[in-house]
């Protein structure tokens, strides 16, 4: 009852408030300011405010909202550990088919392997690897040309 009381005291003053920016010729923030004056009146008509009042001094309702809390933290985490392994679920997904597709034994023997493997009897050569006289060169000229 002191909800209702409450929600009609505030919608009144909204409804004043209204009515004086009304009278500076402000119509549409008028029409603004009625229209959201009236929301604590309608939530007190459709018993909305009553159920709210009964909800916050229930120990019930607060161990259910615990409960949501619980749940959004859950799934807030796992969101987070799904980003970080680098894709959703059907990404995943399709990633082990694909493996699963292609799967071979680490010691197979050439013709498991396919026409590829076939092909070459021995493993690619790797890139000859410049000196580190190349490597560093380009940096002496640079310290040397900063005088450093």
């Amino acid at each position: 009852m002191i909800a209702e009381t409450v929600c009609s005291a505030v919608s009144a003053a909204g409804l004043g408030i209204a009515a004086v920016t009304a009278y500076r010729r402000r119509f549409l923030a008028a029409a603004r300011i009625a229209a959201y004056s009236l929301i604590p009146v309608a939530l007190a008509m459709t018993g909305i405010v009553g159920w709210l009042a009964d909800t916050a001094f229930s120990p019930t309702a607060w161990a259910g909202f615990g409960v949501l809390g619980a749940a959004w933290v859950l799934f807030a985490t796992t969101r987070a550990v799904e980003r970080r392994r680098g894709g959703t679920r059907k990404e995943r997904k399709e990633t082990a088919r694909a493996a699963e597709r292609g799967a071979v034994a680490p010691a197979a023997s050439a013709p498991s392997l396919g026409p590829a493997a076939r092909t070459s009897g021995r493993p690619a050569a790797k890139p000859a690897a410049s000196g580190s006289e190349d490597d560093f060169s380009d940096i002496e000229a640079i310290l040397k040309k900063h005088g450093i």
